[in-house]
C-alpha cells in the first residue's frame, strides 16, 4: 500500500501542471546570460545563423514549409516575431487546458480584428452573440459589414436560437461567441455552438471571447471551441498599465495562420509589454480568486439594497437556462457584475460620483475596482434600439471588482447605492411620498 504522503513510484515521465509550466516552460536562461526569468530582447531585426538558416526562416514564414518539431528557427524581423513575443506564446500556452499554440496581439481588438480578417473574406458571415463588447460592434458594423462581410446577430441566452443561426447562416465561417456577455453577465452555451457547427458542409469555427472569466474560471477550449480570445489587458495583465491580446488554440495551424495575418497588419505585442504581461502569469488564479470572492460577497449582500433593481452577477442568475449554462461551463462566477439602478441615469450617474475606493473608470480585470456607466460609455457607439435589446439600460452601472478588503468596497458600494436611492427614488417610493 502506497504513503497518503508519498507519490507513487512511477517511471512515467512527470507533466508538471499550469501554475509551474507558466514559470519553467519557453525560456532557456543559458540564452540570456543566465537570467533568471526572461529579459527584454529590444531589436528590430535578428542576425541569421547562416544563410541557410534565413532562407529556412523565410520559408517558414510565408507558410512555404512547417518547422520539424523541436527545429530552432531564426528570428527574422520583430513585426513578424521576437524573443519576448515567443517565450510569452509559449508560457501563456498551459493556462488555457487543451491549447497547443497562441499568438500575442498590441490589444483586445487588434486581436478579434485579426481573427476576423483571417478566416472571413467579402461574402462571408459571421455569428455572434449579443450583448456584445461595443468595441467588437462596431468592428464588424463600421469595418466588416461595409467590406462585404456580413454580421449576424443573435440573443447569447436563447440557445435554440443560437443553434438554428449557426444551422441557416449563408457561406458561415465564424461564430464569435462573447460569455459571460459585457456588461449583462448573460451567458451562451458553448457547447451548443460548437456541437451546431459540424453539420454544416464548410464547419465554421467557434471562437469564445473568455475576457470576463478568463482562463481561471471557464476553459472554451476544454468544451472544444476552436479558439479562445482574451484582451490581455483585463485579467491577464491584472494592473491596468498596458494593452494586449492573445489567441489560443487547439490547433496550431489556426495560429500560424494568424500570425500570418498579424504579420500583414504589424500589430504584434512589442517586447516590453510581452515582457510585462509575461510576468504576470504566474498570478492569474491567484488574482482573479481573490477578486471573485470578493465580488460574490459583495454581489450578493447589495442585491436587496432599496436603490438596486436587478442585479446581474452568475450566482444570482434566476433563469434555468442561464443556470444549465453557467454550472455546465463555469467553475466560479467571476469578479464582474452590473447593477441596474432605480432612477435611471441620474441615479447611475450619482452612484458613480459617490464612490470613494472604487474609481470611475471603463477597463476591467485590475486589482482595483473600477465602475462605469456602459449606456454612455463602452457601450456608447450601439443605437439606443441596439442598447434596449442588449439590457443596457441608463440605469445600468458595470463594475469590476478588485483585490481591495470586500469589507471596505462593499460599504463603499453601500453608502453610494444610499446616494443613488435619493437621487432616483424607486416607483414606490414616489407613490408613498406623493401620498403622505
Amino acid at each position: 500500500m502506497v504513503s497518503p504522503n508519498k507519490p507513487p513510484t512511477s517511471h512515467a515521465p512527470h507533466v508538471v501542471r499550469p501554475p509551474t509550466a507558466v514559470l519553467t516552460r519557453g525560456f532557456d536562461p543559458s540564452l540570456s546570460v543566465g537570467s533568471a526569468r526572461p529579459a527584454v530582447f529590444r531589436s528590430s531585426t535578428y542576425v541569421f545563423s547562416s544563410p541557410e538558416a534565413a532562407e529556412r526562416a523565410f520559408e517558414i514564414a510565408l507558410g512555404k514549409a512547417q518547422p520539424e518539431p523541436d527545429e530552432s528557427v531564426d528570428l527574422i524581423y520583430a513585426r513578424l516575431s521576437h524573443a519576448n513575443a515567443e517565450i510569452l506564446e509559449d508560457q501563456i500556452v498551459p493556462l488555457e487546458p487543451e491549447a497547443r499554440a497562441a499568438a500575442v496581439f498590441n490589444s483586445g481588438m487588434a486581436a478579434i480584428s485579426t481573427l476576423c480578417f483571417t478566416f472571413c473574406a467579402p461574402g462571408t458571415s459571421i455569428v455572434y452573440t449579443t450583448p456584445l463588447y461595443g468595441g467588437t460592434q462596431h468592428l464588424i458594423h463600421q469595418l466588416l459589414e461595409p467590406l462585404g462581410i456580413r454580421g449576424i446577430p443573435v440573443r447569447g441566452s436563447d440557445t435554440a436560437a443560437l443553434q438554428r443561426a449557426i444551422a441557416e447562416a449563408e457561406a458561415l465561417r465564424l461564430v464569435f461567441v462573447e460569455t459571460p456577455a459585457n456588461p449583462t453577465l448573460q451567458m451562451a452555451d458553448i457547447g451548443a455552438a460548437v456541437a451546431a457547427a459540424p453539420a454544416r458542409p464548410e464547419p465554421p469555427l467557434v471562437a469564445v471571447d473568455n475576457t470576463f472569466l478568463g482562463p481561471t474560471f471557464q476553459h472554451p477550449l476544454s468544451l472544444r471551441a476552436d479558439l479562445a480570445v482574451y484582451s490581455a489587458t483585463k485579467y491577464l495583465s491584472g494592473f491596468s498599465d498596458m494593452l494586449g491580446g492573445v489567441i489560443l488554440g487547439r490547433d496550431p495551424d489556426l495560429i500560424a495562420q494568424l500570425r500570418g495575418t498579424r504579420a500583414i497588419l504589424g500589430n504584434i505585442l512589442q517586447p516590453d509589454e510581452c515582457w510585462l504581461l509575461d510576468s504576470r502569469l504566474p498570478t492569474v488564479s491567484l488574482r482573479t480568486n481573490r477578486q471573485s470572492k470578493n465580488a460574490q460577497r459583495i454581489a450578493e449582500t447589495i442585491a436587496g439594497h432599496q436603490a438596486v433593481k436587478r442585479l446581474y452577477y452568475p450566482s444570482l442568475f434566476d433563469d434555468p437556462e442561464q443556470i444549465r449554462i453557467r454550472d455546465a461551463q463555469c467553475r466560479y462566477p467571476g469578479a464582474m457584475f452590473s447593477i441596474d439602478l432605480y432612477g435611471g441615469k441620474p441615479a447611475a450617474f450619482e452612484f458613480l460620483r459617490r464612490l470613494r475606493i472604487a474609481r470611475n473608470a471603463v477597463s476591467l480585470g485590475g486589482v482595483e475596482t473600477l465602475a462605469c456607466h456602459p449606456a454612455t460609455t463602452t457601450h456608447s457607439e450601439l443605437s439606443q434600439d441596439e442598447r434596449r435589446l442588449a439590457g443596457i439600460t441608463p440605469g445600468l452601472v458595470r463594475v469590476s471588482v478588485g483585490i481591495e478588503d470586500w469589507r471596505d468596497i462593499l460599504a463603499d458600494i453601500h453608502q453610494a447605492l444610499d446616494a443613488a436611492a435619493e437621487a432616483g427614488e424607486r416607483p414606490d417610493a414616489i407613490r408613498a411620498r406623493l401620498a403622505a
